[in-house]
Parts: C-alpha cells; sequence; structure tokens
C-alpha cells in the first residue's frame, strides 16, 4: 500500500475528499490529515507518505511553498498533487516547475482524480521494485503485483516457478477485516493471521500469498488444493475459516470473497470481486461472510436516506425525546441493512444528520468541539467497520448532542418563546407563518409549534387567527372601512376568508357585528 497525506484547511474538503475514493483498490491508504503546510511539513518528515494531495492556498503555509521547502530540504521526496479553485495558469505553471504530478480543480471530479492515483501508483510501484526486497518479503510485493493487473507470461511462469504453484488451477482472493475498533495497523495482525491461515490450509513450510491492505485489512489468495477439498459448500468452508480466526485473534472479523478465477494470474479479477463485496458491508443477513458469488448482482442502494427519517432524527434530537431520537437511529439502520445501503450512502446519512445538529448547536451559539463524541464520529471510517459499531458511535454522539442542546436551549426556552410571542403581536398583520418565524428564531417549526401551545394553551395559528379578529373587530367599530380594506389591514390575503373565519369565531358575519355595533 503507498501512503496518502491529505492536506486541506477545510476538515469537510479533507473527508470528503477521503469519502470519494476507494482507496485501498487503487493501492492506496490514507496515513494522515493536515490543515496546513506547516503542519503537513512535520508530518512528511514523521509518516513519510508516497503521495501528498495539499491545496493551493491555506494559512500559515501554502501549497506551493510546502513543496518547494519539501524539495530544498532533501529529505523524504513525495509524489504532490495540487488541488486548486483558482484556474490560474501561473498557479499551474509554478506548480509543475515543482514537478507536480497533476493539477487538479475543485470541486474534484471522481473520475479525473481516480486517473491520477491510478497513474501515480503505476509510478510508485516502479520505483519499489527497482529498490525491492530490502523494505518487503518478496511473497508481499508479488503479492501487490498479481492483484493490480494481470503480468506477462513471462513474468508470470517466473513467479509460479518462485512460489511453486500451478498457473492453470482455481484460486480466490479473499480480504480479511480486522474490526477491533482501533486505527489501521495500531496492532500488527500479520504473523498471528499468517499462522492461522496456513494451518487452516495445511501450508505449514510452504509460502502463503498474503499482503497489508488498508483500514485494517489483509488479502490473501486460497490455495487451489483447498478448493478442490471442499465436499461441503464455500459458505460453510469460509464460515469454519472466520470462527477459527476470531477464536484466534479474540477479535470480530469479516470475510469479503472473490469470484473463483481458474488461473494464477487472473486473480485480479477475483480481488476486484472482492473489493465489489465491500460495498455490500452493511447489508443484512451475510453473517461476516461476504461472497461475490451471492451478492454481486443484488441492486445496492447509493444514496442518502429518506427525508422523513432524517427530519424526524433531527426532531426528536431537539426536543431531546431519547425514545424518539433512539427509534429514528434504529429505523435509519435498519434502512441501511435491508436496503443494501453502500458505504459512500451510509457516510453521507451520517455526516448529514452530523452538520445538521453541529448547525443547531452554531445557531444556540454552542462549540461543537466540547462534544466528546464528534472526534470519534468524524473518523469512524478508520476504526468503526460494521453496522453494530458504527451505530455505538453515532448513538453516543447523537445522545451527547441531543443534552447539549437541551442544556444550551435550557433557559432560553421559555425567554425565546417569549420572543416569539412579542414578534406574532408586532407582525400579525403581516404574512406570517409559523416555518417562516422559527428559521427567524433559529428553531425546528415543529417543535415551536409544541413549545408555544405548551406554553400558551394555543396553537399558533388559533393565537395568530384570534389576534387578527379581535383587531378586526376594532376597526368594525371604530372605523367607516370596507371589508376588503379590514381584511388586508389584519393580514387577510382574501376577503371571503377573512369573513369565514371570522364568523366561524364570532358566530356572526363581519356585518352583523358591525351593525349591532351601531345598534347598541
Amino acid at each position: 500500500m503507498h501512503k496518502v497525506l491529505i492536506v486541506d484547511d477545510e476538515i469537510f474538503v479533507r473527508k470528503g475528499l477521503i469519502n470519494l475514493i476507494d482507496w485501498s483498490s487503487l493501492q492506496f491508504e490514507i496515513c494522515g490529515e493536515a490543515e496546513n503546510g506547516a503542519q503537513a511539513l512535520t508530518l512528511i518528515k514523521h509518516l513519510s507518505p508516497d503521495l501528498v494531495i495539499v491545496d493551493i492556498r491555506m494559512p500559515v503555509l501554502d501549497g506551493l511553498e510546502l513543496i518547494r521547502q519539501v524539495n530544498e530540504e532533501g529529505g523524504h521526496q513525495p509524489l504532490f498533487i495540487i488541488l486548486s479553485g483558482y484556474p490560474d495558469f501561473s498557479y499551474a505553471q509554478q506548480a509543475f516547475r515543482y514537478n507536480v504530478s497533476d493539477y487538479i480543480l475543485k470541486p474534484v471530479d471522481e473520475q479525473e482524480i481516480v486517473a491520477t492515483l491510478k497513474r501515480i501508483a503505476t509510478t510508485l510501484n516502479q520505483k519499489q521494485l527497482l529498490s525491492m526486497t530490502r523494505e518487503k518479503p518478496l511473497v508481499e510485493i508479488i503479492m501487490e503485483s498479481l492483484v493490480q493487473a494481470e503480468p506477462d507470461e513471462q513474468v508470470m511462469t517466473q513467479i509460479a516457478h518462485t512460489l511453486g504453484l500451478p498457473l492453470t488451477s482455481y484460486y480466490t482472493y479473499v480480504i480479511v477485516e480486522i474490526q477491533d475498533m482501533l486505527p489501521h495497523r495500531e496492532i500488527d495482525y500479520m504473523p498471528l493471521l499468517q499462522n492461522m491461515i496456513q494451518r487452516y490450509f495445511h501450508l505449514e513450510g510452504l509460502p502463503l500469498l498474503i499482503h497489508v491492505r488498508a483500514y485494517n485489512q489483509y488479502g490473501f489468495i486460497v490455495p487451489p488444493l483447498w478448493q478442490d477439498e471442499q465436499f461441503g459448500s464455500e459458505r460453510m468452508g469460509y464460515m469454519k475459516l472466520l470462527q477459527s480466526l476470531e477464536n484466534h485473534l479474540s477479535t470480530e472479523i469479516a470475510l469479503f470473497i472473490g469470484h473463483k478465477v481458474d488461473q494464477l494470474k487472473k486473480i485480479v479479477h477475483s480481488r476486484t470481486s472482492a473489493d465489489e463485496c465491500l460495498k455490500y458491508r452493511f447489508a443484512a443477513g451475510f453473517n461476516g461472510i461476504f461472497m461475490a458469488a451471492e451478492l454481486l448482482e443484488l441492486p445496492l442502494y447509493y444514496y442518502d436516506v429518506d427525508e422523513e427519517l432524517h427530519s424526524k432524527l433531527i426532531y426528536e434530537v431537539e426536543a431531546n425525546h431519547k425514545e424518539g431520537y433512539r427509534n429514528a437511529i434504529d429505523a435509519i439502520f435498519i434502512a441501511f441493512k435491508e436496503r443494501y445501503f453502500t458505504p459512500g450512502a451510509v457516510a453521507n446519512t451520517v455526516r448529514r444528520s452530523m452538520i445538521t445538529t453541529i448547525n443547531i448547536i452554531r445557531q444556540l451559539e454552542g462549540k461543537e468541539e466540547e462534544l466528546a463524541w464528534l472526534t470519534e464520529l468524524l473518523n469512524w471510517q478508520t476504526k468503526y467497520r460494521n453496522l453494530d459499531q458504527l451505530r455505538y458511535v453515532f448513538m453516543n454522539f447523537i445522545e451527547e448532542a441531543a443534552e447539549y442542546i437541551a442544556k444550551q436551549r435550557g433557559e432560553k426556552g421559555k425567554s425565546n418563546i417569549e420572543k416569539v410571542k412579542k414578534y406574532i403581536d408586532g407582525h400579525f398583520r403581516e404574512n406570517i407563518y409559523l416555518k417562516g418565524i422559527a428559521a427567524e428564531f433559529h428553531m425546528n417549526p415543529i417543535y415551536l409549534g409544541q413549545l408555544f401551545r405548551k406554553n400558551y394553551g394555543m396553537y399558533f395559528n388559533e393565537y395568530l387567527l384570534t389576534l387578527r379578529i379581535e383587531e378586526a373587530k376594532r376597526l368594525l367599530r371604530q372605523t367607516k372601512k370596507r371589508m376588503y380594506e379590514i381584511a388586508e389591514l389584519v393580514g387577510f390575503q382574501n376577503a371571503d376568508y377573512f369573513a369565514t373565519q371570522f364568523e366561524k369565531l364570532e358566530k356572526m358575519t363581519p356585518s352583523d357585528y358591525r351593525n349591532k355595533m351601531i345598534d347598541q
């Protein structure tokens, strides 16, 4: 895996770029993030990334100055991609003087950056092969070569000869994902994993084709002899492997199993289908075994969760109804599973809920940084790899945010509703409505309506109508204005509707009311 450092002063730009691309399928892993060039300079020295994707304009130290300093210091020399919101030829010209690999304009086009990353991966692989086996075992280098493209016949013959494997036989690429709720490579599982898999497949003393991927994943090739020995279902065989691995490593694990291929050189196609299985990681009913043969015809859901579910969750958060927001979260997570949400669609839903919640906190003059679970949720994709784990961190964030919002509202609630009433009293003659007033006071309209009724014993529309009719009665008594004039003065757009509402409340028409007052 080639290491990537993302540098941008906007956190949502960084997270958006990280979530936009399936980095591991392109042989990349995110090793760090920085919000300015000065931070990036320090991280380059400590992390030695192979590639740095950097915004051109940042505080403290901008992108071009960062690249210049890295070049002049002569230490570790990563490749650079520049992101820019400015299609200025002078910027691009200066960037390419520093041998920048590419200059990409924002907003980032997924196809454009994927094509660039593929080209850069090829360059990095060539550099890696030139400095071969001192840094990596030969088997791992061979594995990474096999899973990127079909080797030519001469190379393939040499690989098969070196490893003592038949060129033509059944092979399958399998991804083992460690779901230990820890960042990538905090624990090196490779020795234990290698030992366990070799024993399971009876490969003691023989090479196991295994390599490290991103996101606590390891990829390996199932040997042909084991495939030939399977008399029961393949799923049952992989289920036994999963149970053995979980018992041996004492952590949750998921297996993503590619299509079986009939030649070793075609293992790249098995790897591609195993990567496709990762898109179904949140689907229900597969019990940790995700097989391309079972999954890849099933339709995936790529969009955000339904607006109704999102609105329900946010309303319950604002109202701090624990049972309500827990039920809303349950409904959202059931939708994830049953409708086969892709990881990207799940991430978008989580991000949307998080941004909406943060905006509520900011409107109440709170600080989202005070939420202990914010950072965990921002970085959930680096640690939480199944729905139960995601639900755990999401629920904790929502619970903490709901309590924080209630606290911020606190005593403001009473004063806010009094301000709303004063606003209505002063503007009832205008074309006002609950949703607009809620926006004016940065409140949820449903919550505001319930709060108003709780404090004043009637709904907003009832109160507004009462004010307008009382003012209409005053004008009927004290002026000779016509009905349509009075209707317009008290906030009704239609004289007939005014007359209907007046009669509904006073049990007489406006004309009858005026005549009665004259008689008295």
